[in-house]
């Protein structure tokens, strides 16, 4: 038996460990569950049922048979590297590129790029899928993506991400016009109750979430706006500009609005990513150069 260890962020938060955990080396749900009867999965050491919702800094130990170890391979998959040394490197993830490896994309992923680029210099705390890999952003979404090269600096930027000292300013262009020249939402973010592959404002299970925005600039039925997150929930910028009457454009999960451009998912992009570095205390900051098809739709605007 081979031992796998996840250590659970914010985004992965309220789902059951067994839905978590299925697709992982395209292991079925069924087999996940017999797992976790089998007391091969533990959570904090100790084993849990099927239906157990993960929490943030939960370690989710994972025992599995060499016969069905994972072999996710190294590609030569260009990067465009925003900054390197040797305990972190932050990237500038095009749209459509998933960040780690699950059910259905096993390759190409930028975990599959992070493996060829730095070989076996990256963090093993989140086990072999997701090697490096402290947070992640959607895959239609670009930007900064910061990876860990060593378990020290993985532990370090675990734990800016979960008390939200992390600086994280996303662009974004929304359907309609916004009055106001600044906003803050605050309104919790989780599961969606009749959709679990969606999030939603939910007032009664969702976790607190806190967006700023700040709008840079204003078109006929468009808005240009920074995005601040103070909270990091999944999928939070797109769910919150959401409810308040104005999604994302090309937003094809939480948006009924028709797109008039040829988009490939939103048009969001972490743009700029500020941290404390984890060897040397000093405040790193990083601004990612917007994508080619987010200039091109401004000038169209």
């Amino acid at each position: 038996m081979d031992k796998y260890l996840f250590e659970i962020t914010e985004e992965q938060e309220e789902e059951r460990i067994d839905r978590f955990l299925a697709g992982f080396n395209s292991l079925s749900r069924s087999f996940i569950q017999k797992m976790i009867k089998e007391e091969a999965v533990t959570v904090n050491g100790q084993p849990v049922k099927g239906s157990y919702k993960i929490k943030a800094d939960d370690l989710v130990e994972f025992c599995l048979p060499k016969a069905v170890e994972p072999e996710i391979e190294a590609e030569n998959i260009p990067l465009d590297i925003l900054y390197e040394d040797k305990d972190v490197i932050v990237v500038n993830k095009p749209k459509g590129m998933v960040v780690h490896p699950a059910a259905g994309h096993y390759k190409g992923t930028l975990v599959n790029a992070l493996m060829y680029h730095c070989g076996e210099e990256l963090s093993g705390i989140n086990g072999v899928m997701r090697p490096g890999i402290v947070h992640r952003i959607d895959m239609n979404t670009t930007g900064s993506v910061i990876a860990c090269k060593n378990d020290e600096a993985h532990k370090s930027i675990a734990e800016q991400l979960r008390i939200h000292s992390i600086n994280r300013r996303y662009h974004a262009i929304c359907h309609g016009v916004l009055k106001e020249e600044e906003g803050t939402i605050n309104k919790p973010v989780g599961r969606h109750p009749n959709d679990r592959k969606k999030m939603a404002v939910n007032e009664k299970n969702g976790k607190e979430a806190i967006t700023h925005y700040k709008v840079l600039q204003r078109f006929r039925d468009y808005t240009y706006v920074e995005c601040v997150l103070e909270t990091g929930r999944t999928h939070q910028i797109r769910v919150h500009m959401a409810s308040i009457g104005h999604p994302l454009l090309g937003d094809d999960i939480y948006s009924t609005r028709k797109c008039p451009f040829h988009l490939e998912g939103q048009t969001l992009h972490a743009k700029l990513l500020g941290f404390q570095h984890p060897t040397t205390g000093e405040y790193v900051e990083i601004d990612a150069p917007l994508p080619e098809y987010f200039e091109h739709l401004l000038k169209i605007l």
